[in-house]
């Protein structure tokens, strides 16, 4: 039996639905998790993802917002006995509608979706007023380093990710790798020494300072609300996807995606920031906590770019990452902009 194959007739057990056709999807640059498009023979189409990373709260946590109606969260399909995925080898499965395939990205928001998309957005944060489930339901999710005193998000726990990621460069670590890819990372890494050293002291100041006075409201939040994973339709509709990582956290955890977003991957606009916040409504941002979460983003992203290279299983997407991370090194991309702040 192909690795297909074994994968339908999961899904035929589980779910009751017998797909004609898997067409695999690039799922970004996590490494821990699989994506498919299936059909099925009457040409409903699935998103079919396999993973193990994030928590089970990205699939718990838009079925709920779904079942509170709020537009563009597609909500995952139940299993035969009612659960949102089924395990297989230690990964979660499960399976959501296939709503667009398109993303946000390379200009293909117009004014209409970036309004709907404040609107998704604002729904999300505000569905802690409407509703007491998020005490419960995000209880055993990712609760962030600002809104609490939990540190999974903290700017220690990144800057290990990088100083780990410079430790197998240096030549440290179990199975390096050693080809043309990594002596290629190596350099732009040690290009950007400084850039690394001066966002690690901002993220770590701005953490202090932060923590030292009054908390922000916290709200459910994306944590990832960057346009590719914002799909679009036809009409304006938009919907977000990839809840993986979703948490408590201050909105601003959300709106930097927005307030000048990913610089070399997903930059947003003066304008497009008017016609998002016209559908959001009133944001009085706090520009620490936008500083600091920008800073934290950066640094994460960085480790993970690096960590794509020197782990990924396919040299094509190990060099589109490659070329990624030395942007962000470079100072072209998050972790300048955190650094002009």
């Amino acid at each position: 039996m192909t690795a297909h194959e074994l994968l339908r007739s999961w899904i035929r057990d589980d779910f009751g639905i017998d797909l004609v056709a898997l067409d695999g999807v690039d799922a970004g640059a996590d490494i821990a998790a699989a994506v498919w498009r299936g059909t099925a023979a009457d040409g409903a189409r699935y998103a079919v993802k396999w993973t193990g990373g994030g928590s089970p709260e990205g699939l718990r946590v838009p079925a709920r917002l779904a079942a509170l109606g709020v537009p563009g969260v597609a909500a995952p399909l139940p299993t035969r006995t009612g659960e949102l995925w089924t395990e297989h080898d230690g990964r979660r499965l499960s399976l959501l509608p296939w709503v667009s395939d398109d993303d946000g990205l390379d200009g293909r928001m117009t004014r209409v979706h970036w309004e709907s998309f404040g609107r998704l957005l604002a729904a999300v944060h505000d569905a802690r007023v409407r509703d007491t489930w998020v005490d419960d339901t995000m209880a055993h999710a990712g609760t962030d380093a600002v809104a609490a005193s939990a540190t999974s998000e903290s700017a220690a726990t990144v800057i290990a990710a990088v100083d780990a990621v410079s430790h197998r460069l240096d030549g440290g670590g179990d199975g390096h790798r050693d080809d043309d890819l990594v002596r290629e990372l190596g350099l732009a890494w040690r290009a950007g020494t400084d850039l690394l050293t001066q966002l690690r002291g901002r993220v770590t100041t701005l953490e202090q300072t932060v923590r030292e006075r009054p908390g922000r409201p916290a709200v459910v939040c994306h944590t990832d609300a960057h346009l590719g994973n914002v799909l679009v339709g036809d009409g304006g509709d938009v919907w977000l996807i990839d809840w993986d990582d979703a948490a408590v956290a201050p909105r601003e955890r959300d709106l930097m995606f927005v307030v000048g977003g990913l610089p070399g991957f997903a930059p947003v606009g003066e304008r497009e920031q008017e016609w998002f916040f016209a559908g959001y409504g009133p944001a009085d941002l706090d520009q620490e906590l936008l500083s600091y979460y920008r800073g934290i983003r950066a640094l994460d992203d960085i480790a993970q770019l690096a960590t794509a290279v020197l782990d990924g299983p396919d040299e094509r997407e190990r060099s589109h990452w490659l070329g990624f991370a030395r942007g962000e090194l470079a100072g072209d991309g998050l972790a300048g902009l955190a650094l002009r702040d």
